[in-house]
């Protein structure tokens, strides 16, 4: 018996095995790219040497952890954890063995493959056009299959999870909480991957029918997969310098139609499309209040910059909308270089990074449902003060929510803000210690962006920047802050508790 099993609460062996089973078959993920590279006549063995040295030590590891394991609530916060740190390993080998300038450094090739994997869309290139075709699907690919999240692919294809699936989804999934499409997880997850890969393929035939028509002449088809792959995720990452600034207003549009859609709650999608039960989005509270403050700072955003004379007509709706849209999903794409836009925009823009989409969607930071509990909570207080004896429970969606649930909501929001500002005072000395001009604004929205999984920040890390300046100590910083954003803070925080390795 490992000696792990003796003395610890967490089969640690078990975990282990789990992961390099999800990282083996991960690492099949690098022939996608290895045959876009053929395709452009470029060397495919940077992709297929990771995936054999991943896919490789993967086998090893499995075999050498074979045995009976367990996996429950414990190890998959284990797993999940550690898993997304493999996911983005794996993520940066081909960036290093193809020796491209911007990403040869190994912090450097990590950063861009934990930006990918989180769907942050954060980057430390200068010149992404200068970057060969096959990378650049890379990157894109990376964030598609870290949108819905690795584990609920393997929760949909590898019967083996069957054994503690509700716990690894539980610990992956964005939100407080899941809605369950049916009462086996496979098929919760079969359900959410099937709309998924829908909605990613209904977006790139639009995208590619808009450059074959001339909506668009833009939009080539390598650009419209590129972008597909990184709008549902809500990821991000680009293809041109100036993000979606030079494509035409129908792909403007569009794409924030489906950013849109990738920040509802997929399980409300599901019910609404594939069950054909549209008024499913009237009845829910968190979509309501998620297409309400998307309308509030559109409707504030577009009046400021058409007040300051940076658009005007049917330019100021779609900028201020799209880019609405973009952080609150925090998906990160921009239409114009908004870190230049007047300081009442750039307040509202960054105040939208600590919104975030709907739970069960593909978007980071705090998520809606939360704030919209924070607030009922709020209300109940005041309520109370005034008449103590009043008993009120909290209600979503006209059901009760049970006290826990509004006490790890209320914990998680404050860890969120905690975390955000050690990110931020980190990042701000670390400048200081090193002589970057970063302003106090620059490194909030850095902190903020990261931990959000949202993309872009200010100054040299706009839209149209990049975060190559910060330093090795600053970039391993917010490398730090995607992964615990990505993974919801929880199962980071609890892998530090002394209780969760005790059996008591």
């Amino acid at each position: 018996m490992s000696l792990w099993r003796l003395h610890s609460a967490v089969d640690v062996v078990g975990a282990i095995n789990l992961i390099a089973t999800l990282t083996k078959y991960l690492s099949l993920a690098t022939l996608v790219p290895a045959a876009v590279a053929v395709g452009y006549g470029e060397p495919p063995w940077p992709f297929l040497g990771a995936g054999a040295i991943v896919g490789g030590g993967s086998l090893a590891i499995e075999f050498l952890t074979r045995g009976k394991h367990r996996i429950g609530s414990r190890e998959g916060f284990f797993v999940v954890a550690f898993t997304w740190l493999a996911a983005a390993a794996l993520g940066a080998l081909p960036y290093v063995l193809s020796a491209e300038p911007e990403l040869n450094r190994p912090i450097d090739a990590y950063f861009e493959a934990m930006s990918g994997f989180t769907t942050t869309g954060a980057s430390v290139i200068t010149d992404v056009e200068s970057v060969s075709p096959s990378i650049l699907l890379w990157r894109q690919f990376t964030q598609w299959l870290g949108g819905i999240g690795i584990i609920v692919l393997a929760l949909a294809v590898l019967p083996r999870l069957r054994v503690g699936g509700r716990q690894l989804l539980e610990h992956e999934m964005p939100g407080p909480e899941i809605d369950s499409l049916s009462t086996r997880i496979q098929d919760t997850a079969r359900r959410v991957w099937f709309l998924y890969v829908a909605l990613t393929g209904i977006l790139i035939m639009l995208l590619v029918g808009f450059g074959l028509t001339g909506i668009d002449d833009r939009m080539t088809v390598f650009d419209a997969f590129a972008h597909a792959l990184t709008t549902m995720p809500t990821g991000g990452f680009g293809v041109d310098a100036t993000s979606l600034a030079e494509f035409g207003a129908a792909t403007q549009w569009t794409i924030a139609l489906f950013m849109l859609l990738a920040g509802a709650n997929f399980a409300l999608l599901y019910r609404a499309f594939v069950r054909r039960q549209p008024k499913v989005f009237a009845f829910d509270e968190e979509f309501r209040l998620y297409v309400g403050l998307l309308a509030l700072a559109s409707v504030v955003v577009g009046a400021e910059i058409w007040s300051e004379g940076i658009a005007s007509g049917e330019a100021v709706v779609r900028h201020a909308v799209f880019q609405t849209v973009s952080l609150m999903t925090t998906t990160g794409f921009a239409t114009a270089d908004f870190a230049v836009w007047p300081a009442l925009t750039a307040m509202t823009l960054i105040g939208l990074m600590f919104v975030g989409g709907s739970a069960g969607s593909t978007s980071g930071s705090v998520k809606v449902v939360r704030h919209l509990l924070l607030g009922k909570v709020l209300r109940r207080e005041i309520d109370q003060t005034v008449h103590p004896e009043l008993v009120v429970p909290v209600r979503l969606n006209r059901s009760a929510v049970d006290e826990r649930t509004l006490r790890a909501v209320t914990s998680f929001i404050l860890l969120y803000m905690g975390i955000f500002i050690l990110g931020a005072l980190l990042l701000a000395a670390d400048a200081a210690r090193v002589g970057l001009d970063l302003s106090v604004l620059e490194a909030i929205g850095a902190a903020a962006t990261t931990l959000g999984n949202v993309g872009p920040a200010f100054g040299f890390a706009g839209p149209f920047g990049s975060f190559e300046p910060f330093s090795d100590f600053s970039t391993a910083v917010m490398i730090g802050l995607m992964w615990v954003g990505r993974l919801e803070i929880i199962p980071i925080v609890v892998l530090f508790s002394r209780h969760y390795w005790r059996n008591s």
